[in-house]
């Protein structure tokens, strides 16, 4: 991550809350690792969470591969999902349409290059906001995180995009935990 994102975070101050989704976890991860104590917490809503010297991709995960190829086969872009991939997420035909229809590809090296954190994310005051229809536990790597300290769970009976099929519940849980 570049330092000259982190110098240009200069405008965060000790109430900002800041909450990512899904894969922007892993960069927004270091970068509030970075920016540290100027946090008064982090909300990571379904996100994947970083690990140094680890990417997106890594871990063994199911899809890995198919992410993989998808990257090599669109000249560098992981295409975007597709209607099917939003099933079972508590979506309504119109919410799986605007978000596919608004979708663009993602740059794969994102997605590859490895994560560095100079210190570990468990020290960063955190929430974890687990969406249920995409699985009942959090990941091993979250439920770590989970087990520490400053590390606090929240969950939503929705799928992976409570802010499409769950916005006001989404919302209340943040200034839930904003008010803590």
């Amino acid at each position: 991550m570049p330092v000259s994102f982190c110098r240009a975070c200069s405008w965060v101050s000790s109430s900002t809350w800041p909450s990512w989704h899904s894969y922007s976890g892993i960069p927004v991860g270091q970068a509030a690792e970075r920016i540290g104590d100027r946090l008064a917490r982090v909300v990571f809503v379904d996100a994947n969470v970083p690990a140094d010297g680890s990417s997106f991709v890594s871990g063994g995960l199911d899809w890995q591969a198919a992410v993989e190829a998808s990257i090599a086969e669109n000249g560098g872009f992981w295409a975007p999902l597709t209607a099917p991939d939003f099933e079972g997420q508590g979506l309504s035909a119109e919410q799986i349409a605007r978000i596919v229809d608004g979708s663009t590809p993602h740059p794969g090296a994102t997605l590859t290059d490895p994560a560095v954190l100079p210190r570990p994310l468990g020290e960063l005051p955190a929430t974890y906001i687990k969406c249920l229809l995409d699985g009942a536990k959090p990941s091993d790597d979250v439920a770590a995180l989970l087990a520490g300290r400053h590390w606090r769970l929240a969950e939503m009976d929705t799928g992976h995009w409570p802010m499409f099929s769950r916005p006001t519940e989404l919302a209340r849980t943040l200034l839930d935990e904003a008010g803590r």
